[in-house]
């Protein structure tokens, strides 16, 4: 006897930051997971290193506050300089300011949280194949004693890093391209006057140099390589005969505990969802460090997907729900992969008279604080705005269709569930709103009401803070919530009439 696809776990392939998130949030909401990973235990390589404000704030929603807060270095500013003469000054506000964690410690932080909801990772486990039938998938795995095992899920989701097994059994293409200079990361003691809550870029013509300081004391280096540097040619000396020559004298490497040579790539996967798989994270997209976006984007996706694949599987909205998942999270990727590259291109710029306009436009909108209206403000993940139908209404109260709730707002909100927020002074179209919510819809659904704020108004709150839906009046508000829940609503009606029809 088949177990029906609803009471299946989902498999979510690779236990990195992306995975860890989709598996932890899957687990919280009441959906089993499998979360496996090929390697034999956590990676210790440092990698991405900065948490940006929005995905600090739903690791929070966990736990990991205290565990976050001794691993992490919080950040002042990003500071510019071209020939060694400082160009450009982006302070962070309280609201802005990102986290410097480095990889290994993120993940012990999402892996405490994993363990925390009752979920864990089984290590040494490998997808060798998949194939979906209909409402489930099949998945062949090899496991750490060298058995293979075939299981059925109700999903996959393949968070296994840019050379994703998930995709390439897909067949989904991952388009885009490799820049021609490969770069030299290293994690050092830096000898230096320099200040060690700073990110510092150094431009020059004869290359970019990244200095960032890490929360032990040391310092990452990020810096373009010599053409034709392979990774047996890198060593201390090699690195620091490139911070000479490119940075304002002054520093002093010792000590390595990490260097590297890799490509850049600009590349986001052709699809992000071929029935009931999906692809998150470095499976889905790639590109430069610039912006420190790779992690916080894959958290993101993560996160997006995995409250709609629990309303799904849990039987209380339908499949077109996760349709929203690839355009919401592809138009942020793609505008990621965008502008990382505009700022890679700004960094290697050599000609003078570009190097001039990027220095003064630098200086310019340094001056003026621009940076504070628009791009930190989006580097922090603040400014993510999904596009909204046209019939989800207009930017009410301070709420924006597909923007975040406003904060403090937003933190006192339940991310296991939707929130339905009324502004202004209650009526009775919107008390008996409040009934049918609470009768019908009381475990999808939390009730708040927020008569303070002024404009009368009828919001949808997304688990994720997002804004769903801003309607006119109670009835438009109940068709919204009947069209996004119609299952649980039908399901409920069946159950009704089946204690009817046994009652008489």
């Amino acid at each position: 006897m088949t177990t029906p696809a609803s009471g299946l776990p989902v498999l979510v392939v690779g236990a990195g930051p992306a995975g860890l998130t989709a598996a932890t949030e899957l687990v919280r909401r009441g959906v089993p997971v499998r979360c496996v990973d090929r390697a034999d235990g956590p990676s210790t390589l440092s990698k991405a290193l900065g948490l940006w404000p929005r995905t600090v704030e739903l690791i929070h929603r966990v736990g990991g506050h205290e565990l976050l807060a001794t691993r992490a270095l919080p950040q002042s500013q990003m500071r510019y300089y071209s020939d060694g003469k400082v160009i450009a000054d982006l302070r962070y506000k309280q609201a802005t300011r990102p986290l410097i964690c480095p990889q290994p410690d993120i993940e012990e932080v999402l892996r405490d949280n994993l363990a925390s909801v009752g979920g864990a990772v089984r290590w040494g486990t490998e997808l060798l194949g998949f194939e979906q039938l209909g409402d489930r998938v099949r998945a062949r795995s090899r496991h750490e004693d060298g058995t293979e095992h075939e299981e059925e899920f109700a999903y996959v989701i393949g968070a296994d890093g840019a050379s994703s097994t998930v995709r390439g059994h897909l067949g989904v293409g991952f388009q885009g391209s490799t820049y021609e200079l490969r770069f030299v990361v290293a994690d050092v003691m830096v000898d230096t006057r320099f200040d060690h809550r700073m990110t510092h870029y150094f431009c020059s013509p004869r290359g970019i140099l990244v200095a960032c300081g890490l929360p032990d004391g040391r310092w990452r280096v990020f810096t373009s390589a010599p053409p034709g540097a392979t990774q047996e040619d890198v060593d201390l000396a090699m690195v620091q005969n490139l911070v000479d020559e490119r940075g304002p004298g002054g520093i002093r490497l010792r000590d390595p505990d990490w260097i590297s040579v890799f490509n850049v790539h600009a590349r986001h996967a052709e699809t992000t969802r071929a029935g009931r798989v999906f692809l998150i994270g470095d499976a889905a997209h790639i590109h430069s460090p610039a912006g420190g976006q790779g992690l916080n984007t894959g958290v993101n996706d993560a996160h997006n997907l995995a409250w709609k694949l629990a309303l799904v599987w849990h039987g209380h909205s339908a499949e077109r729900l996760l349709d929203s998942y690839e355009s919401e999270r592809g138009d942020v990727a793609r505008t990621v992969v965008r502008q990382a590259d505009v700022q890679t291109r700004l960094w290697l710029l050599r000609k003078t008279h570009q190097v001039l306009l990027r220095d003064n436009l630098l200086r310019v909108a340094s001056g003026l604080r621009l940076f504070d209206l628009a791009y930190l403000p989006w580097l922090a993940g603040l400014r993510t705005k999904y596009r909204a139908e046209p019939a989800a209404g207009r930017k009410t109260a301070g709420f924006v269709p597909g923007a975040l709730v406003p904060l403090p707002l937003r933190e006192e909100l339940d991310d296991l569930c939707h929130t339905l927020i009324l502004t202004g002074p209650p009526d009775a179209s919107t008390q008996e709103l409040t009934r049918w919510c609470e009768e019908r819809l009381g475990a999808v659904v939390a009730v708040r009401t927020e008569a303070h704020r002024g404009r009368t108004a009828l919001v949808l709150a997304r688990p994720d803070g997002h804004v769903d839906w801003v309607a006119k009046n109670a009835p438009a508000m109940r068709a919204r919530l009947t069209d996004l829940f119609r299952p649980m609503l039908d399901a409920r009606k069946g159950e009704q009439r089946k204690v009817k029809e046994h009652t008489v």
